[in-house]
């Protein structure tokens, strides 16, 4: 069944606010050039790191019909997850780990496609039409999309903004054979601000509407596999799992809600956990804490990997234990880290000590790479001292 008319739009609209969806909008199955010149470039500037399936699949991400040629409409959906307290607070706060509000709850992902999976049900059902349907799952270019179905727009940080949710919206498609009547895309109304650009820790931002996602924290901390680069650890302070700031500090948050959804209020275990003892969990442990939440999907090693950097930009007492605990995990990635902590942690001649230590049984050379960087730092600078002195 087809029709360009609005009632099927406004029963689905009608449908997707009955199963707890903040918003929804309709999207012909196409991107515009300037769209896919951006993909494009991006990919040509390497600015996906380890993301090497963004490359691999940029054919089918740039066009919804390359995915799948019977889609005749995109139906885009969103759920608000307005934090209830200030994302950036625990920043001011070293010896606590700050987590991306998104992930403070639990996986919005089974939620959203459970929700998804009755909706998509009904319009099978009630309009004889096929669908298939994406949260995250595919290479689909949800917040063009849900631009261009009128949710809001993509900002200066590309993600999207919604002028009644802010920052805070997850998204999720139905790809269908019913044909529906686009609707009108928002607007940019980002003006001359660039609140969100000059905040980022890293410099993630090339331009406006351009990120390097090699340089950005959510990337270091979720997505990139190996060693996080010398020179981005001390920019990423004590987050440790993703980044807010460059969302946190959109001006049209004001206008946003927060959330009533109950999967997606902040765990109070995640709320401002202790980075000791996140640094001490162990993979059971880990687990455990994190079972039902975003974070499990980084694994252990990697987690770990980032709670001992935040160590390392702390001044915790017990920050000196937990890295000296951690010089003998099972983890390269993990002892690599307390390496680098513990340099910010202790005076020089602990840290040699310790590197006397350890070094010389260290198996993984990217670890003793990490003893000989500061050591070989602390001779430079002592090098420079002694000449300004003579």
């Amino acid at each position: 069944m087809s029709s360009g008319s609005s009632a099927p739009k406004e029963r689905i609209s009608g449908l997707a606010r009955e199963l707890g969806f903040d918003a929804v909008g309709f999207a012909a199955p196409e991107l515009d050039s300037g769209t896919e010149r951006a993909l494009q470039a991006f990919i040509a500037q390497g600015w996906q790191g380890d993301m090497l399936w963004m490359a691999s699949t940029k054919e089918r991400r740039a066009s919804p019909r390359a995915l799948w040629p019977e889609v005749r409409s995109v139906v885009v959906l969103a759920m608000n997850y307005g934090p209830p307290e200030d994302p950036l607070a625990l920043l001011d706060r070293p010896e606590r780990a700050t987590i991306a509000a998104y992930a403070r709850g639990r996986d919005y992902h089974r939620l959203f496609k459970s929700r998804l999976k009755a909706l998509a049900r009904a319009l099978n059902a009630e309009f004889e039409a096929e669908v298939k349907l994406f949260v995250d799952t595919a290479p689909v270019m949800e917040k063009p999309l849900a631009a261009k179905a009128g949710l809001g727009w993509q900002g200066k940080h590309t993600n999207l903004i919604s002028r009644r949710y802010g920052s805070w919206l997850f998204l999720g498609e139905i790809f269908t054979t019913l044909e529906l009547e686009p609707d009108a895309p928002e607007e940019d109304h980002c003006g001359s601000c660039r609140r969100c650009l000059d905040v980022c820790p890293t410099k993630a931002f090339p331009a406006p509407y351009r990120l390097d996602a090699r340089r950005c924290i959510s990337y270091l901390t979720i997505e990139h596999k190996g060693h996080i680069p010398r020179h981005f650890r001390a920019a990423m302070g004590n987050r440790i799992y993703g980044c807010d700031d460059c969302l946190a500090v959109c001006p049209w948050n004001k206008f946003a809600s927060r959330t009533t959804e109950y999967a997606f209020l902040p765990r109070a275990e995640l709320s401002a956990p202790v980075l000791a003892d996140l640094a001490r969990l162990d993979d059971s442990g880990f687990r455990e804490v994190f079972a039902a939440s975003p974070l499990k999907r980084i694994g252990r090693d990697r987690f770990v990997r980032n709670v001992l950097i935040a160590l390392g930009n702390s001044e915790s007492p017990e920050a000196v234990r937990c890295a000296e605990e951690r010089l003998e995990d099972t983890s390269p990635l993990v002892r690599a880290m307390a390496v680098w902590a513990l340099s910010r942690l202790v005076a020089p001649a602990r840290f040699a000590a310790l590197r006397e230590s350890y070094r010389e049984g260290e198996g993984d050379a990217e670890v003793r790479a990490e003893w000989d960087a500061i050591t070989d730092r602390a001779n430079r600078r002592r090098c420079r001292d002694r000449s300004s002195r003579g």
